[in-house]
């Protein structure tokens, strides 16, 4: 007689070792006291120099084991993760409460987009610039005082030319007032799980308790590039003329040959100077925050030199492929004598290159089961495990189509061998 109870086909495993910066042109104009946001001056270094040295940063860290951090690290916070898996590469303070500056307008256009595709507003409504939204301090569009502006372009004046004109305008005109606008930004921050932020402006301009982390512009920018993929693309703009005045982006990524695609800067005399940058690279997409730089030039160079770093020292890899077969599976009383496992889910994660050869698989499956089986049973599980992960990832094999109970026939054929069979 067949020994079906000690049968078991041989599982296959899955392979696994298997700048120069172009900066915006500066514009002047006569109109009100507008400053430019990205301005430098030795009055905002030294309040910045003196804010730095009164909350010494702490240490840059990475979630995996052993990752040895063989970069030296600048700004004031940081959080760089992989867009994809989720994993954090690196981090720095990435939970301690932080003014966002203009980064503040990065939820700002998300709201806006928001409404556009509720329709509550329409890319060629036309908005009328008030008081408020012309006597604004900070950076601007240069919007004169009831000019009539379509929704389109304040929202690239907003997220091309940062202008805080833009961001009053478009929320006084949405919700009623700025702090009606900004009182919803925060709440959907919340939804999205940006539960550290509270706006108090759509602008970024310096209030003490308008504050957010690290962590939460990179979760809130993860929700732009999804939710509004289609409005995304202003981001990478490299420039946009309102009245005949043409202000570059200020996103200093943009301009050198490192796949960054968005997605707003920010800088202020609390703040210092940060951004948040997204950049692809062979179809890998890295997140980056920064803040507490002490120059534009400091800027850019932290962040091409963090996403440089991204790229080059972790690698994605998929450890399981969803319905790869792994084998079959003997069935004690079915119509079929054997039941075909698969991997139950697709599996990517992000590891250190360094690392990536310690990636081992084990597999163990139930040497027999009982029919009937449903499609989608637990068989078996695999096991992934290196040495630069917490702890081990479990994926189930299940069956990939049921298995019915044996005809009756079969079935006492089956029951009267089963004393026979070899122990």
């Amino acid at each position: 007689m067949f020994d079906l109870n000690r049968w078991l086909v041989a599982v296959s495993f899955l392979s696994f070792l298997s700048v120069d910066y172009v900066y915006a042109k500066k514009v002047h104009h006569k109109k009100h006291s507008h400053k430019v946001e990205e301005k430098e001056t030795k009055k905002t270094d030294k309040k910045l120099d003196e804010k730095l040295g009164e909350n010494p940063s702490s240490k840059p860290t990475t979630p995996f084991i052993g990752m040895p951090i063989d970069i030296d690290v600048d700004a004031r916070e940081v959080y760089l993760i992989d867009s994809e898996t989720g994993a954090v590469l690196l981090e720095k303070d990435a939970t301690q409460p932080m003014h966002p500056s203009s980064m503040t307008k990065i939820m700002t256009a998300y709201l806006v987009i928001q409404k556009i595709k509720e329709g509550v507003i329409k890319p060629d409504t036309i908005l009328t610039v008030s008081k408020n939204g012309w006597r604004v301090e900070g950076s601007s569009m240069f919007l004169n005082l009831n000019d009539q502006v379509s929704v389109a372009d304040l929202l690239k004046g907003l997220i091309i030319q940062s202008g805080n004109d833009a961001s009053v305008t478009l929320a006084e005109n949405i919700s009623g007032s700025e702090a009606a606008f900004a009182k919803e930004m925060t709440r959907v921050a919340h939804e999205m799980g940006a539960t550290q932020t509270h706006f108090v402006n759509t602008s970024g301009l310096p209030v003490p308790e308008h504050l957010t982390t690290a962590k939460d512009l990179a979760t809130i920018s993860q929700r732009v590039i999804k939710d509004h993929s289609d409005y995304y693309p202003i981001y990478s703009e490299k420039e946009f003329s309102y009245g005949k005045i043409k202000q570059g982006n200020r996103n200093p990524l943009l301009y050198k040959n490192i796949g960054c695609d968005g997605i707003k800067t920010g800088s202020s005399s609390v703040a210092g100077y940060g951004m948040v940058a997204s950049c692809l690279q062979d179809g890998r997409r890295l997140i980056l925050v920064i803040n507490g730089l002490k120059s534009m030039q400091a800027r850019a160079n932290e962040a091409t030199k963090l996403i440089t770093w991204g790229f080059r020292s972790f690698v994605n890899k998929e450890i399981a492929t969803q319905g790869k077969v792994i084998g079959d599976i003997p069935v004690t009383y079915g119509e079929h004598d054997f039941v075909t496992a698969v991997v139950s889910a697709k599996r990517v994660i992000t590891i250190p290159k360094a690392f990536e050869s310690t990636l081992k698989t084990s597999i163990e499956a139930f040497p027999t089961v009982e029919a009937p089986v449903a499609a989608g049973t637990v068989l078996g599980k695999m096991t992934i495990t290196s040495t630069a992960l917490n702890e081990p990832i479990v994926i189930d094999l299940v069956a990939k189509a049921p298995v019915e109970r044996a005809g009756l026939l079969k079935y006492l054929g089956q029951l009267l061998a089963s004393p026979f069979k070899k122990k």
